[in-house]
């Protein structure tokens, strides 16, 4: 069966996963690049490095959002948002942009550019120790899609 997701099923999607895919779009060329993020129920919050997804994003603010669960074939959701890059700069912002981002719950085998500080898993004494450029996405139209085979979405086919 492939139905819609109705609006607390998009929310928890959102809240649940930390790996999702930014597209954005500027001077003729698109761009979809997965981040690792944090979801506040408003905003996605990410932290990066320099590069071409920030220099697109600051040229045009408008960007997709899209995140998935997939346990199989038979049995996943897909969420879709669209907003509005929004960087983060002051001091105050940022300092509860990292708390946000620290809060998440991350699998214990993860990926380096998850870990926000060297002190990783536990909480960095200072957050301005965390390196790096930090924004939101603030989420104004968010859909989603599922596929639930009660067949099959236990079992190899």
């Amino acid at each position: 069966m492939i139905g819609k997701l109705e609006h607390d099923k998009i929310e928890e999607v959102l809240q649940q996963e930390v790996v999702g895919r930014i597209g954005c779009h500027a001077d003729g060329e698109t761009y979809v690049v997965p981040v690792s993020y944090a979801y506040d129920g408003k905003y996605v919050y990410v932290r990066s490095g320099p590069g071409k997804k920030l220099d697109m994003m600051r040229k045009n603010p408008f960007v997709c959002f899209q995140v998935d669960t997939m346990r199989n074939m038979a049995d996943w959701k897909s969420v879709i948002a669209f907003g509005y890059f929004e960087e983060i700069t002051s001091a105050v912002e940022r300092d509860a942009a990292v708390k946000i981002l620290l809060k998440r719950i991350l699998p214990m085998v993860s990926s380096e550019t998850t870990h926000l500080s060297a002190d990783w898993p536990f909480q960095p004494k200072d957050t301005t120790e965390v390196k790096g450029i930090f924004f939101r996405i603030r989420l104004s139209e968010k859909s989603g899609r599922f596929e639930k085979n009660y067949e099959n979405s236990g079992h190899i086919i």
